[in-house]
């Protein structure tokens, strides 16, 4: 890395420390005062340690007799002093513990909101596993430097008043500091420079590993039945091997910077010791400031290595701080309205020459125009890729279209604020998702009004009652990850009773049920018909018994509207509708 680049990092990494200062500014000063207590201490505990070996030990020795009184005073000075240093220690580990730990906190609840306010669309450029990893190891990362940091900041304080306290005591002594202390500064600088680049990788092959390892944990099922396990062992091991070379790259710099950063106080003390000696045979200094000085070269080794971890980690924290803001700045947000649904009831659906194209990809709608009557039930019917899921996520506006509109009782979405629009509209999709959690709390999700008779009668309309009775513990059945417990069908129904337990106006359907029986589905569907909490209903359906309840059908070819109308008139009037029909029909049949 060039020295720019270094300097660079060394700057933003400072810039990075400064916002967690201004953000946690209390703790800071709790842990900055306390270190540069423990630091001033230091150079207390130095002179008082010459003063007495200079005034209490040697005229001991001298006189062949020990003062009493004098033994008893510097033993309460050093457990004053002791006392004093406990204090220190505690108010700066507690304050840079507690800020290290809310601004992880702080920045992890921060990065999951942003996740959770992103839209779809940017969550499918992204790897789940290196989200995990920007929320956990890029944030620790990021913060990494605050535990060392009042410590560092105490050293600074410390040094300079050891300084101030050598030029006071003897300047021959005090040019041994003034040599020292920039080399010391000048070793971290060296240290930073050729740390940042592999802190950086370390970094970077955190991510990789984390998401390669989610993904293979979330194909587990394919990997094991297609017997890959091996390939799949040896693609995630490449991995895992750059991590490690990243980190031994890391270990063995550290192991040479560590050596040096204490040889360097202990080659101070031995300039001391022969400069002092030189000194104290001229009489320009006693015996107190000799032991002094080098006392204090010999303690100083410890705290002057805070200055190093800080340093050696910023490039670390760094690279944390730019994942983690790369999250927190992402474009792609939905701007919501503060406007609300007129009326109540089943909700009228509309779309209205409706465009949409994922990124910069070829078109999937094209003037999409249809509306979904207050009360009725709509089918979407058409060929893999012609746009239905699509349609339902823009129905719930998961994403926008890129021109047209699209409109709930007559309120353009956009306009609608997010609270209005996901009390009237629900959207079940085509893969389930169950928490880890009991029945229960998978349909209510804390919802406010739904209480257990709203998730009964949510369990009835999805003809889900009967199997969560027969369940061990009912409602409180603990259902495992992602529902691990439960057949497809059943989990299906569980997702579609969450649906419909917040008594939407409007329900989307996107393929929802092709996991239960026809029969079930069929009861499901007329179930829905006669709630007296009515909905709309736009169903993604492929099995002809299914299109067939609906009162009205869309019928797609690439993205275009071809046809709407009955069942059996599509079935008597299109061609293409009815071989798509009688070819699910088959479909059916031959399994």
């Amino acid at each position: 890395m060039s020295s720019g680049a270094s300097r660079d990092v060394l700057g933003r990494g400072l810039r990075v420390l400064g916002h967690a200062i201004r953000t946690e500014p209390r703790l800071f000063i709790v842990g900055a005062i306390g270190s540069s207590l423990f630091g001033l201490l230091i150079i207390a505990n130095s002179y008082v340690v010459g003063w007495v070996i200079g005034h209490v030990v040697v005229p001991s020795f001298a006189s062949h007799q020990v003062d009493a009184g004098r033994l008893w005073l510097v033993a309460a000075i050093f457990l004053g002093i002791s006392g004093l240093r406990v204090a220190s220690i505690f108010g700066r580990r507690l304050g840079a513990g507690f800020m290290q730990f809310r601004l992880q906190a702080r920045y992890r609840r921060a990065v999951t909101g942003r996740y959770l306010s992103l839209p779809p669309a940017w969550h499918q450029r992204h790897a789940t596993g290196t989200l995990l990893s920007n929320a956990n190891s890029d944030v620790e990362a990021a913060w990494g430097p605050i535990a060392p940091l009042p410590f560092a900041v105490g050293t600074i304080v410390m040094l300079i008043a050891a300084m101030i306290s050598l030029f006071l005591t003897d300047w021959v002594l005090a040019l041994v500091g003034a040599t020292l202390f920039p080399a010391l500064f000048g070793l971290n600088l060296v240290y930073s420079r050729r740390m940042s680049p592999r802190q950086i990788r370390a970094q970077q092959m955190r991510g990789k590993v984390s998401a390669v390892a989610h993904e293979s944990f979330d194909g587990a099922l394919v990997v094991k039945t297609m017997g890959r396990e091996a390939d799949e062992s040896r693609r995630f091991g490449v991995f895992v091997d750059e991590l490690r070379d990243s980190l031994i790259a890391v270990g063995r710099l550290r192991g040479l910077f560590d050596p040096l950063m204490d040889s360097l106080p202990s080659l101070g003390t031995l300039a001391v010791l022969l400069l002092g000696a030189w000194r104290l045979r001229s009489g320009a200094i006693g015996v107190a400031d000799v032991v002094s000085v080098a006392f204090l070269f010999t303690v100083l080794a410890f705290p002057v290595r805070a200055i190093g971890w800080v340093v050696g980690e910023l490039p670390r924290s760094v690279a944390g701080w730019d994942r983690v803001r790369a999250v927190l700045d992402a474009e792609g947000d939905l701007a919501y309205g503060d406007g609300s649904l007129p009326g109540a009831g089943p909700a009228e659906l509309r779309f209205d020459q409706v465009r949409f194209s994922y990124g910069e990809g070829p078109q999937i709608l094209h003037d999409v125009s249809f509306t979904v009557p207050s009360g009725r039930t709509v089918a979407l019917v058409g060929a893999t890729g012609s746009g239905k899921s699509t349609i339902a996520s823009l129905a719930v506006r998961l994403v926008d279209p890129e021109s047209g509109s699209i409109g709930i009782d007559g309120v353009k979405l956009p306009d609608l604020a997010l609270s209005a629009l996901a009390g009237a509209a629900a959207l079940v999709p085509q893969v389930p998702f169950v928490f880890d959690d009991t029945v229960r709390g998978n349909i209510a999700l804390d919802r406010p009004g739904v209480d257990d008779d709203a998730v009964r009668d949510a369990l009835a309309l999805a003809q889900a009652d009967r199997f969560v009775a027969g369940l061990p513990d009912g409602l409180d059945t603990a259902v495992g990850e992602r529902g691990t417990s439960l057949s497809g069908g059943q989990r299906q129904r569980l997702t579609l009773a969450r649906a419909l337990a917040g008594k939407p106006r409007l329900l989307v359907l996107d393929d929802a049920t092709s996991a239960v029986d026809p029969r079930v589905e069929a009861a499901i569907l007329g179930a829905l018909r006669a709630s007296d909490a009515r909905a709309s209903v736009l169903v993604v359906a492929y099995r002809r018994a299914t299109i067939a309840l609906a009162d009205q059908v869309v019928y797609l070819e690439r993205g275009r509207v071809v046809a709407t109308g009955t069942h059996a008139e599509l079935m008597t009037f299109h061609a293409g509708y009815q071989d798509l029909v009688t070819a699910y029909e088959k479909a059916e049949h031959q399994e």
